[in-house]
């Protein structure tokens, strides 16, 4: 099964299909000046973003969907606080069942809202990470005051922040993801682009995701450095830790070996999901492949069970997981690939990140 919505990702395309979205195309003008509008009314100051009195960390991306924000974001809170400073995530919570005002998922050592509440990516994160506090809120700014006096920390870390021009940060790092880069280089709905490329000049710091091999990463990183020659470039990819069952039952990657398994997933990028697999030597029968944030319902249930009947095993993400454990999955065989983004240049990394605080 394949997702409509990964045509956009392609890179190159036959002039038939660059005709055919030609009616996308005339759509992105209106977006791309409104994008444009907005980052020359912040650039010349003509509107100002908000500071607080701390330091500030955005993770953020300029393509939609599938860079490994969460995943970074994940690893960066735990690293930071490994290096002895506290911080606090402020989400917006995409998906949550009330967009309004500011929740507390995470008091950094309990979790106090329900996956509706939260949005599928916070709850994620308040369940695997100790000692950080999540935020959910549109405004940003309100949140961060919040948790300023709630919490003992040293600065806080913005999830998908690098549009969220309202609020001033103090490093600005930007994920692309390397096996995609731009797609073919459009804006909305056209393409993948959330800003012009231009824009590429806010970011302190690049981070290349899903990285298989520097030489394949060249293209790349020369364009961002015509761009922006003056910002580091690191490099990452995703580590597989394990499985994780329904009750937070764990087994070894092993454990798949010789077994046909069906793949579940309702994430932006399921192609990584399922190559990262591949690569270590899992025989994927078939994939599910559902719409990003998707929540499972009753009436997938059935599928779900037809499935397992065809597989040894399903696998799922941790994201997905969290959602599907709502439903009565006592009974299927169904694992999760828990996973953690790991930095090429670790020390490097956080030395660029520390230098703020």
């Amino acid at each position: 099964m394949r997702r409509i919505d990964r045509f956009l990702y392609q890179k190159e395309r036959p002039f038939w299909e660059r005709m055919l979205l030609f009616p996308l195309y005339l759509l992105s003008l209106p977006y791309g000046g409104v994008v444009r509008s907005r980052s020359f009314l912040y650039a010349v100051g003509l509107r100002k973003p908000k500071r607080l009195p701390c330091p500030v960390v955005s993770v953020g991306n300029i393509t939609v969907g599938g860079t490994g924000k969460t995943p970074l974001v994940m690893a960066l809170a735990k690293g930071l606080r490994d290096r002895g400073i506290s911080v606090a995530i402020l989400s917006r919570g995409y998906g949550r069942k009330s967009s309004s005002g500011t929740l507390v998922v995470s008091d950094g050592q309990n979790l106090l809202r329900s996956l509706e509440e939260s949005g599928d990516e916070p709850f994620l994160m308040a369940k695997s990470l100790q000692g950080v506090p999540i935020l959910v809120g549109r405004d940003r700014f309100k949140n961060g005051r919040i948790a300023l006096p709630q919490f003992r920390i040293h600065g806080l870390l913005l999830d998908d922040g690098y549009q969220h021009l309202q609020l001033h940060r103090d490093l600005d790092i930007l994920l692309i993801d390397s096996q995609v880069g731009f797609g073919d280089q459009h804006l909305l709905p056209r393409g993948i682009l959330r800003e012009p490329l231009a824009n590429l000049h806010r970011a302190d710091l690049f981070l290349l995701t899903k990285v298989e091999s520097l030489e394949a990463c060249q293209p790349l990183e020369e364009k961002l450095r015509r761009i922006h020659p003056s910002a580091p470039i690191f490099h990452s990819h995703y580590e597989p830790l394990g499985l994780i069952g329904p009750h937070e039952e764990r087994e070894e990657l092993h454990s798949l070996k010789g077994k046909r398994v069906i793949l579940i997933s309702g994430i932006a990028d399921p192609s990584s999901f399922s190559s990262l697999l591949k690569r270590y030597g899992v025989e994927i029968a078939d994939e599910l492949i559902f719409p990003d944030h998707y929540p499972y319902k009753l009436s997938d249930l059935a599928l779900l069970k037809r499935q397992s009947q065809r597989a040894d095993l399903l696998i799922t993400t941790e994201k997905d997981m969290v959602k599907l454990k709502r439903l009565d999955i006592a009974h299927i065989p169904i694992r999760a690939l828990r996973i953690e983004s790991k930095l090429w240049e670790e020390e490097e990394f956080y030395k660029k990140v520390i230098e703020i605080f």
